[in-house]
């Protein structure tokens, strides 16, 4: 019994290369670092800020990442994947370090700015790199192990984080610039240099002239609609979901945590061998449809009231998890197949730029339709959403390339 499953899991990590797995090991590392985002409110609250105010700086958070996304990815194309890395990183960590000794609340705007300015442009670099250093076999994979790093990553930084806020909150910052800067540096000394820029491996489906601006490809852009409106409803499990488990299923604050730790344990355990399984047999905008509708499910399934709340809350984060395991690692391989090496930072980009949208959008528009609505129109609104989108997808993968 215990062999057969140990040899699925052995199949599904490899045909990786050591690039690949060095890039999550940097990942791993910078992520358990970037414990800031996650009390940064509490931070504001603790120098003397209102709610309002607290809020403000998270918003323009999501504003310097839109710009970051759209600056590393353009510098991708122009400079390179590799010094886009690494400077994202090493001054990512000097950003840190500066915020945390920022009192008055504009200098505290624009650092935060600053900061997230530089700290999203790693992430085009980085798709970049992820493409570069996979294969058109192995690049589903190649993403999911770098997302497991960067779960992983957040796990044990949000651990961390608790305890360094408890003793002072001005250790998270030192603590986020060191470990981004260390990783800086482990990128530059293990990670080799590509050392063809340009190359375009048999069987990758390119499907874009190499020329072609990535906002002139229309299916793209239509795909970047949907991706907006997908992001809109996934993060509302960060923000609007464990209100409602609180104040609606009133469940404690241990069962809460409990249960969004699930999310990352079954990631963690599940989702490369769901890739492994999956890829290939499918299209990948049929994937992202199936897991989008599992989405709508997920979210409809808040208003049986009749079952007992923890049990509801469980069956919501089991669905929405695997939902999010088989919709979200094969959105970045789908929009890398519509890209060449001289276009793929923009498209990187302009793919993260959607997602940093949704988020500056989501953070707030879920709590305030949830006032509007309350929780139950809530959830018929985001699974109207889910439903339109993943209808978009279909029709999406419907048209000719």
């Amino acid at each position: 019994m215990l062999q057969p499953v140990a040899k699925l899991y052995k199949d599904s990590y490899a045909g990786l290369s050591r690039e690949i797995w060095l890039l999550s090991l940097v990942m791993l590392i910078n992520r358990s670092g970037t414990m800031v985002l996650a009390f940064m409110t509490l931070y504001c609250r603790h120098l003397g800020f209102s709610t309002a105010e607290a809020g403000w700086v998270v918003s323009v958070y999501g504003l310097g990442s839109i710009a970051g996304a759209y600056l590393g990815g353009k510098l991708s194309d122009r400079i390179g994947f590799y010094p886009i890395q690494f400077s994202a990183l090493f001054l990512g960590g000097i950003c840190f370090i500066l915020l945390g000794q920022m009192e008055s609340y504009s200098n505290i705007l624009i650092m935060t700015f600053l900061l997230s300015m530089v700290n999203e442009s790693f992430r085009p670099a980085n798709a970049t790199a992820i493409a570069q250093y996979s294969t058109a076999q192995n690049r589903t994979q190649a993403f999911s192990l770098v997302r497991l790093a960067i779960n992983l990553g957040w796990g044990v930084g949000s651990a961390i984080g608790g305890i360094l806020a408890s003793l002072d909150y001005h250790w998270l910052f030192l603590t986020d610039g060191i470990t981004s800067m260390f990783a800086s540096f482990l990128l530059l000394f293990l990670l080799p240099r590509p050392k063809r820029i340009g190359h375009e491996e048999p069987g990758l489906n390119v499907q874009a002239e190499p020329t072609q601006k990535a906002h002139h490809d229309k299916i793209f852009m239509r795909f970047l609609g949907l991706q907006v409106l997908f992001a809109l409803c996934f993060f509302q499990l960060f923000t609007t979901v464990p209100m409602y488990l609180k104040e609606g299923l009133h469940l404690t604050e241990y069962n809460i945590g409990v249960l969004m730790a699930l999310n990352g344990l079954m990631i963690a355990l599940m989702e490369m061998i769901l890739v492994f399984r999956l890829e290939g047999r499918y299209s990948y905008l049929r994937l992202m449809a199936f897991g989008t509708g599992m989405m709508a499910a997920s979210y409809f399934l808040l208003n049986l009231t009749l079952i007992p709340s923890f049990i509801l809350a469980l069956l919501f984060i089991i669905i929405i998890t695997i939902a999010e395991m088989i919709a979200m690692p094969f959105m970045n391989t789908y929009y890398i197949s519509r890209s060449t090496a001289q276009n793929r930072g923009e498209y990187a980009g302009l793919y993260t730029m959607a997602w940093s949208l949704a988020q500056v959008i989501g953070s707030g528009s879920g709590a305030w339709l949830a006032l509007l609505l309350g929780f139950k129109g809530l959830w018929i609104f985001l699974t109207a959403i889910c439903i339109i989108t993943a209808f978009g997808y279909l029709k999406l993968g419907a048209l000719k390339k």
